[in-house]
C-alpha cells in the first residue's frame, strides 16, 4: 500500500493472549481483522468530520496564504474535494491487518512536510476508544467460536 498507513503492534499482553487465542480456535484472524478494518473505516471517518488526530487533539490550522487560495471547504482541513478521505481503506490476510491510505499526498498530511511548510496532521491511528473496540470485536469472534 503506497502512501500512508499505520501498523498497530499491540504489546499489551491482553491483545496477544486474545489474538492467540482466536488463532487457537478459528486458525485464521482474516475475520476478525475485516471486523476491525470495517470499524477503523468509521473511525477515521468521523475523525476526518471532526478535524481531529486520533489522540483527538484538533488538526493545526491551514496556513492564511492557503485558506486565500483554497477555492472551497475552506472550513474544512484535509478537504479540497475528499479525495484523502474517501481514500483510507483497509486490506486484510489471515495474519495481517493494513489500514491506510494509496494518496501520493497521505504521508506529506501525517507527517507534515516542512520543506514546503505544511505542519503534520495526523489521520491516521489508533486512539484509547479504538483500542478499546478493537478488544471487543476479538473478544466477540471468540465467543463465536465457542
Amino acid at each position: 500500500m503506497a502512501g500512508a498507513f499505520i501498523e498497530v503492534e499491540f504489546d499489551d499482553r491482553a491483545v496477544q493472549q486474545l489474538l492467540r487465542r482466536l488463532v487457537d480456535l478459528t486458525g485464521d484472524l482474516e475475520p476478525a481483522f475485516a471486523d476491525i478494518g470495517e470499524y477503523l473505516t468509521r473511525s477515521h471517518d468521523e475523525r476526518f468530520g471532526r478535524q481531529v488526530a486520533p489522540d483527538d487533539e484538533p488538526w493545526k490550522e491551514l496556513s492564511p496564504s492557503y485558506l486565500a487560495r483554497k477555492p472551497k471547504n475552506q472550513d474544512k482541513i484535509l478537504t479540497l474535494e475528499g479525495d484523502l478521505r474517501r481514500s483510507l481503506h483497509y486490506e486484510v490476510s489471515a495474519d495481517q491487518l493494513l489500514f491506510g491510505t494509496g494518496s501520493k499526498y497521505g504521508a506529506t498530511h501525517q507527517y507534515g512536510d516542512p520543506r514546503r511548510h505544511i505542519p503534520e496532521r495526523p489521520f491516521l491511528g489508533v486512539s484509547d476508544d479504538d483500542r478499546d473496540e478493537i478488544l471487543d470485536i476479538i473478544r466477540d469472534h471468540i465467543q463465536a467460536a465457542l
